[in-house]
């Protein structure tokens, strides 16, 4: 049996999938979510129409390691409004409007006492940021610098309704048991409010990801978490440190639906199988940009930690922090693309089949090259000044498949492609020159 062909969709196959998603990245992005509330609530609600998610309750208060779950936060309206009663800043009109975690504000005030509390780009006056004040009790709006610029001097309502209760940090997670006990844990972060990329692009590529792996043979077990940043992985964490020793590589994934990219962050372990694996993949024919782990980003930093110092990378498509859009209301829904969402999916399906199929094979004709033009691989004439790459893919494995070395491992050491250095060793088996290993 052709276990690639289990993991691998086509493009072809894949061809409608980018729309699913972006469908599922359009509902999503209008919720007001943040690292507690009923956003994060909702948002998995959507999530389980697609998989069986696991919602899980952490009470506020809870001590996780060095931090402390907050109070929940929610949200009913928030403006501020000119002596005439219009509207300068509504979240109603965009969730980043309102700094995360905003204590409640009811009066009036000058503009001189307004200003600190508002915040924009100069440097992108078209705008809206993104801030937040998650374990620092404060107030504050964000609104196009343009704007700001406009405003006049005078009294202007401010109006934050918020609420503080001892409730819950919620996260989900579904998990899909494999043959063996090792597990590969792929994680999206859910505390971002209306940014379609960072990361509406993750939640629905790793939902999708999920649904797909449902109901198939897997060999290893596959851990799905939707999270907030930071906190929620924390919490997982500690609910789960007692099993962590068997999730074998894992991925975080972010702004994962533009066309940038891919760049893929290094583990902290730096030679972990999920690192090698990513030196064989190719996003619509093109390498993985790779870059070295540093201890900024996303929540690898919380699972490459050293006490936990788990086998995780950063999969994104352009990388946080390099692309004007980042962090900005400029991050919609149009910058986001169903064809870069699908080839995202797929590049996902890729690692996934390098992960299932991996193998180590066995040349059974050890002695010497054996003769591969009687056997239809070799061209029948010779003297040519390059090698084709499917030729140097049967070399390779035949040299390389004495018992020690896997199909990952000859792909990284021959520098091509997985899938051609899977798809060779199945022809020399077929051929009898190869068997495997480990049968």
């Amino acid at each position: 049996m052709n276990e690639a062909a289990r993991f691998a969709p086509s493009a072809e196959a894949t061809a409608d999938i980018g729309g699913e998603i972006h469908a599922l990245v359009s509902r999503l992005f209008p919720i007001c979510r943040s690292i507690t509330g009923e956003g994060v609530r909702r948002t998995l609600a959507i999530l389980s129409e697609h998989v069986d998610v696991a919602v899980r309750e952490v009470p506020s208060g809870t001590r996780v390691f060095d931090w402390t779950v907050p109070q929940e936060w929610n949200v009913r309206a928030a403006s501020i409004r000119d002596a005439s009663g219009k509207a300068v800043v509504d979240i109603a009109d965009s969730n980043l409007h309102l700094v995360g975690y905003s204590e409640p504000v009811a009066r009036r005030m000058p503009l001189s006492e307004l200003r600190p509390h508002i915040h924009t780009l100069p440097d992108q006056p078209e705008v809206i940021p993104y801030r937040t004040s998650y374990y620092s009790r404060d107030w504050g709006f964000c609104m196009a610098h343009r704007e700001y610029l406009a405003l006049e001097d005078g009294d202007y309502d401010v109006v934050i309704d918020t609420t503080f209760s001892d409730g819950s940090l919620t996260y989900g997670e579904v998990f899909l048991p494999g043959e063996t006990d090792g597990e590969v844990l792929l994680s999206a972060h859910i505390c971002h409010p209306s940014l379609a990329n960072d990361n509406c692009s993750g939640l629905a590529v790793l939902a999708f990801l999920a649904r797909a792996l449902t109901g198939r043979r897997r060999r290893f077990g596959y851990r799905f978490l939707f999270a907030p940043g930071t906190i929620g992985a924390l919490c997982w964490l500690a609910a789960n440190e007692e099993r962590l020793s068997r999730i074998d590589l894992g991925l975080v994934v972010s702004c994962i639906g533009d066309g940038g990219g891919p760049v893929y962050k290094r583990s902290r372990r730096g030679d972990a199988m999920i690192d090698r694996v990513m030196e064989v993949i190719r996003c619509d024919g093109r390498k993985i940009a790779m870059i070295d782990f540093s201890p900024f980003g996303y929540d690898e930093r919380q699972f490459c930690s050293p006490g936990f110092d788990l086998p995780v990378g950063l999969l994104q498509r352009s990388a946080f922090g390099t692309f004007p859009e980042y962090h900005t209301s400029a991050d919609d829904l149009d910058f986001v693309r169903p064809e870069h969402l699908a080839s995202s999916f797929r590049m996902i399906m890729d690692i996934i089949e390098v992960i299932e199929t991996d193998r180590i094979p066995l040349n059974l004709s050890p002695k010497g090259e054996p003769q591969l033009g009687k056997r239809g691989l070799y061209a029948t004439t010779g003297g040519h000044k390059t090698t084709p790459d499917v030729t140097m893919a049967y070399l390779w494995v035949l040299n390389l498949a004495d018992g020690r070395h896997s199909l990952l491992d000859i792909a990284c050491r021959s520098g091509l492609p997985f899938s051609a250095i899977a798809a060779a060793a199945t022809r020399l088996e077929a051929c009898g020159l190869v068997g495997d290993a480990q049968a």
